[in-house]
């Protein structure tokens, strides 16, 4: 069986995963059950590859995780058109993307996790490359954003696989139909 590719990711109620400048201060839930697992690491455990935008990357490298890298121990790939300072921990890819994702399907392993950001996702969704969609609805409305799904990708029909509430968070999985 072909390994899937899993777009996982968070988005605002109103369809943003972060605020204009990038910001993603307001990820959290309800406070309702604060201590609830949110079947992050049981994820992490199905995947060994990561692709994800070069200002995701940034992000992390910078605020998120600065002294630390936290994919340690998987196949790390950054979408790029910018030239980056060279780093271990990741490939830098330009070029092709879908090409690099159809070959990373058929090969051997765990699912490929795409992380973000909205060119990435409108890349993949325009060759229909993404299997899986699991998406948290943040309970906050933000009015403006980088919006999770560009305007005019295509329409792309999907059957609801989950549903599971978390923290006044409700994660969404969806296949393709």
């Amino acid at each position: 069986m072909n390994r899937k590719v899993i777009l996982y990711i968070t988005a605002s109620l109103d369809g943003y995963i972060a605020r204009k400048d990038g910001s993603i201060d307001w990820l959290s839930g309800d406070g309702s059950d604060p201590n609830i697992d949110n079947g992050y690491s049981a994820f992490c455990k199905t995947v060994d590859t990561i692709i994800m935008g070069s200002k995701t990357y940034e992000q992390i490298i910078h605020e998120l995780s600065p002294n630390m890298w936290i994919y340690d121990g998987m196949q790390c790939f950054v979408a790029t058109t910018r030239n980056l300072d060279e780093d271990s921990n990741v490939k830098f890819v330009k070029g092709d993307l879908c090409a690099l994702v159809s070959t990373l399907k058929q090969q051997k392993g765990k699912n490929i996790w795409i992380i973000g950001g909205a060119e990435i996702i409108e890349e993949l969704l325009k060759e229909n490359l993404i299997d899986e969609y699991i998406i948290s609805v943040i309970p906050t409305i933000l009015g403006d954003g980088i919006p999770l799904f560009k305007t005019g990708v295509p329409e792309t029909k999907l059957k609801l696989k989950n549903l599971r509430p978390l923290d006044g968070v409700v994660e969404l999985t969806y296949t393709k139909r």
